[in-house]
């Protein structure tokens, strides 16, 4: 049963010889024992071995000296601005809107409707009537017959100053620029440190009305446009991030609505009661933060936060200020940085922030684009955290080294709040925006942080300085690209929002020549459009800066022909047609809505990205409807056609990196 075992197997021994001294005392662990025993083993490695590790130990030491080098420079220039960022910053005054909402709401809402600083008055391209006073704001709802009603009274209710720095800094009477001389309005009283009640959107004191101006067929047209590409929405990507119009479905990014959220506004404006309460619903049942998902914190600010904001202001529903309490609450932790330098990312159900995987980088463009709605909610809700987190970030930038004549690099540390990446500058993405709010943050203010009026112009001067160039044959100006003392004749579609901004800052009381440049600009961003088959704008385009014969100014690489349905130059024809009255921007952005019907309209709803603007054959559709087509594109398309400088007044509003209106404010 059992097998036989195995023969005993042959056992070897090993004689070991110890010294005397071993012996006797063993193994001691001792400094004389483990030094001996190291450099045997040493002596018995190769002569290889040991050059490799000899060498291994030198690289490390030249490093460590770089490295020394590197930070010995950048502690002397932080200590040599040491005596400049210990100066206090001038305080911002009341935080009291001039412009508070003003929109006809369903119901009366509490008024904290106060005095405001006279602007100057917009331009018009026919001569009209505009009451002067407490700002009003007729919507025209979608069809001829029906006019919307504003309201006629509502109480004053009395306010106290919003709160300010305990730093005080005396405010210069004029603030001077290179030729521009702007009066900044002062407070009537000194800044209260109280915490001030919530504001509440104001009505109007009952007063004689104008005329509402009717809405005309271009206007009609977008309303159409609109509601073809929320039919599809609807239909297919209800309460989801974006449509996808093609395969009837949707896509998601941060599953938080996007669309929806970002055409609140949109819908608003444009008059249709119908659509907006169906959505309401949709954000009082459904729209729900509490839930394990990263999102961006920029991109969740300027369309989540801002689109809530400005929906506030325009309807007076309080539903939307608590939503963007809750979000922008919940996007705090993304400034819980050693630098004070945000995280691009925030995980708003567990209340954690992280930046992307591959760098612990942020662009500046995202960290720097987050202020004005950030700034808003303090002051609606009365807690300062949200505005004293997003105004060190740009007294920060503010202070930095490696800027070129106020131009600034892409990408800034979160740990060190150093830029990174010297030597490139673009008006493009990653930089577009913070030049943008620099001037908005200003006129947000009241014009009162000469701080971001200085940057602004700045900028500017080094874009004339560094970036623009002409190209051939047309000789259209044109923002470039400056990388290591080389310029690139490259320019994104994003750089369109330029003429608009520039338009902007001429209309509140800068430099004259802003204008002119703003009209050379936008003619530019024009022939991005014309001079390509489909009448479509690629994302980037490269001009000519060299005649030659067959050749337009703007040359398109196959890696950049697809149209994204973007809103910069729309933006830009806006801002310019409400400044100037000049039809031929109005006739501009007829084309591209013509251009994109043509070419983007999908028969079952939606509209598309396409792949290829050359081709209008074939434009390569990509099934995708970007929520900024409903919540920037299609608004700026609708009041670009209007001849109404009330509906948005831009004396009392400013609008947001996404197209939503806030109300500027003024000193108490």
């Amino acid at each position: 049963m059992y097998s036989a075992l195995p023969p005993p197997q042959r056992r070897d021994f090993i004689s070991v010889t110890l010294s005397p001294g071993e012996a006797a005392g063993g193994y001691n662990n001792s400094k004389a024992w483990r030094r001996r025993s190291c450099w045997r083993k040493w002596k018995q490695l190769s002569r290889l071995q040991r050059s490799v590790i000899l060498f291994l130990f030198a690289f490390l030491a030249v490093c460590g000296v770089i490295s020394y080098t590197n930070m010995g420079e950048q502690w002397k220039s932080l200590t040599n601005k040491s005596s400049e960022d210990l100066k206090p910053e001038p305080e911002i005054p009341g935080l009291k809107p001039a412009n508070p909402a003003v929109l006809p709401a369903p119901q009366k809402a509490d008024a904290n409707l106060g005095d405001y600083q006279e602007l100057s008055p917009q331009k018009h391209p026919k001569p009209l009537h505009v009451r002067r006073g407490p700002p009003n704001l007729q919507i025209r709802p979608p069809r001829r017959e029906a006019r919307l009603q504003t309201q006629d009274d509502a109480g004053r209710a009395k306010e106290e100053p919003h709160p300010a720095d305990k730093e005080e800094k005396t405010e210069k009477s004029v603030i001077s620029w290179r030729g521009a001389v702007i009066e900044p309005d002062q407070s009537t009283e000194p800044p209260s440190s109280k915490i001030k009640e919530p504001e509440k959107p104001s009505s109007l004191e009952g007063e004689d009305q104008k005329e509402p101006v009717p809405i005309n067929e271009r206007q009609m047209a977008v309303i159409e446009a609109f509601r073809h590409a929320w039919k599809g929405y609807k239909e297919f990507a209800w309460g989801h991030d974006e449509l996808k119009p093609l395969s009837k479905s949707y896509s998601e990014w941060f599953g938080l609505g996007l669309t929806l959220i970002d055409a609140l506004d949109t819908m608003w404006i444009l008059g249709l009661k119908e659509e907006f309460e169906e959505a309401r619903k949709w954000v009082a049942t459904d729209l729900l933060f509490d839930k394990n998902v990263d999102v961006n914190l920029f991109e969740s600010t300027i369309r989540i936060l801002g689109g809530l904001l400005s929906t506030y202001h325009l309807s007076g529903d309080s539903l939307f200020l608590e939503k963007a309490k809750d979000i922008g609450n919940r996007l705090m932790p993304a400034f819980n940085t050693p630098s004070k330098i945000p995280y691009s990312d925030v995980n708003i159900g567990r209340g954690t922030a992280h930046p992307p995987r591959w760098t612990s980088d942020s662009t500046v463009a995202e960290v720097t684009s987050i202020q004005l709605e950030f700034r808003e909610l303090s002051r609606l809700t009365g807690d300062e955290k949200f505005k004293k987190a997003v105004d060190e970030v740009m007294k920060h930038v503010h202070a930095l080294s490696g800027k070129n004549d106020g131009l600034v690099p892409m990408f800034i540390n979160t740990n060190s709040g150093q830029f990174t990446h010297l030597g490139v500058y673009t008006l493009g993405a990653r930089a577009d925006s913070y030049y943008e709010y620099l001037l908005k943050q200003w006129i947000q203010g009241g014009k009162q942080e000469n701080e971001l009026l200085e940057d602004y112009m700045r900028a500017i001067e080094g874009v004339k300085k560094h970036l623009l160039q002409r190209s051939q044959p047309k000789k259209l100006t044109f923002v470039g690209e400056f990388a290591h003392g080389h310029f690139s004749a490259k320019m994104d579609h994003l750089v369109c929002f330029l003429p608009g901004t520039l338009a902007l800052g001429a209309h509140n009381g800068l430099t004259a020549d802003h204008m002119e440049l703003a009209k050379a600009l936008i003619e530019t961003c024009y022939q991005m459009y014309a001079q390509v088959e489909t009448g479509l704008s690629p994302e980037i385009v490269h001009f000519n800066l060299h005649a030659q014969k067959g050749h337009k100014d703007v040359e398109i690489k196959p890696a950049d022909r697809h149209n994204l349905l973007r809103p910069e130059t729309v933006e830009s024809l806006f801002y310019l047609y409400r400044f100037t009255g000049d039809k031929k921007y109005q006739d501009w952005g007829w084309e591209i809505l013509q251009n994109f019907n043509k070419y983007t309209r999908v028969p079952t709803g939606g509209y598309t990205s396409i792949n290829n603007v050359q081709n209008p054959s074939n434009p390569e559709p990509r099934d995708k409807m970007e929520s900024f087509f409903l919540g920037e594109t299609l608004k700026y398309m609708f009041l670009l056609f209007s001849d109404d400088v009330d509906l948005i007044n831009l004396d009392k509003y400013v609008f947001n990196t996404e197209a939503h209106p806030l109300p500027i404010w003024a000193p108490a």
